[in-house]
């Protein structure tokens, strides 16, 4: 029996559950709006969706579940709780795994606000904005060129899961051995990928152009494929959704070996 299915749950394991739900309805949120309404909307767009469509509570729920997933993610990334080790290959997993860590604590301040009546400013605005201020900054387009990596190196994470199907030694035995849980984390890893790196893209041409107004967020990401191609990836996302609702039942938060490894990592 599984960690999970032994019911042996820390306070940190259940809010990092509940950010596997919250990413969840988010992802399924994105690719609904595109497929069934037409609408290609960002992070801030679905967040909007979910709240005027179940309220507040729901969004202030989801805030304190991508806090406990960034948490997580980051304190992962220092750690390697999960056995990446430190090869290239390790820390490009890691640096994709601090990448998404800071995202999803991003996501938890503008799920937040929206819980408050307040209103966040927009994906792409914000994209601008942070372009546009660290280009006024000493060393600014090195900056963008970081923030771009950083979003490279997650989508190329993505995409190796995608192909590798490494999720799948993540979950329950059980669950991990059902074709339809293989598929869906296939395609909604490849989906995520895609979403990442093209983003990334963005990023890095704003500071290739050196003009702040050639960054972009989600949305424009999803704008810039071919509406083929848009419709594949937002069935991606939509896909990816339910896979991470599969993540927040049977995902195992710590593997093994994870003690052993957070003995070597802590000095005596």
């Amino acid at each position: 029996m599984s960690h999970s299915a032994a019911g042996e749950r820390t306070p940190f394991d259940t809010l990092t559950r509940l950010g596997f739900a919250s990413r969840a309805l988010m992802y399924a949120a994105t690719g609904f709006l595109i497929l069934r309404l037409g609408r290609t909307e960002d992070n801030l767009g679905a967040l909007r969706f979910l709240d005027s469509s179940f309220g507040g509570v729901l969004l202030g729920t989801m805030a304190v579940g991508f806090l406990g997933y960034g948490a997580w993610r980051l304190f992962e990334a220092v750690t390697d709780t999960e056995g990446h080790g430190s090869g290239a290959a390790g820390i490009l997993a890691r640096v994709g795994g601090a990448g998404s860590g800071l995202i999803h604590l991003g996501l938890c301040w503008i799920a937040a606000r929206l819980a408050s009546g307040l209103e966040p400013s927009g994906d792409a605005a914000s994209a601008e904005r942070a372009a546009a201020l660290a280009m006024s900054m000493p060393g600014g387009v090195a900056l963008l060129y970081l923030g771009a990596a950083v979003l490279l190196a997650a989508g190329v994470v993505q995409l190796a899961r995608a192909v590798k199907c490494a999720f799948l030694r993540f979950l329950d035995p059980h669950i991990a051995a059902k074709a339809w849980v293989l598929w869906a984390g296939r395609l909604g890893y490849l989906a995520r990928g895609v979403v990442f790196v093209a983003t990334g893209l963005l990023i890095g041409r704003a500071a290739w152009l050196d003009s702040a107004r050639a960054a972009g967020g989600t949305e424009q990401a999803l704008d810039s494929f071919p509406e083929t191609i848009r419709l594949l990836v937002a069935a991606g996302l939509l896909i990816f959704g339910a896979f991470s609702l599969v993540e927040a039942i049977y995902r195992r938060i710590h593997d093994p070996e994870v003690l052993d490894r957070l003995k070597r990592f802590t000095p005596s």
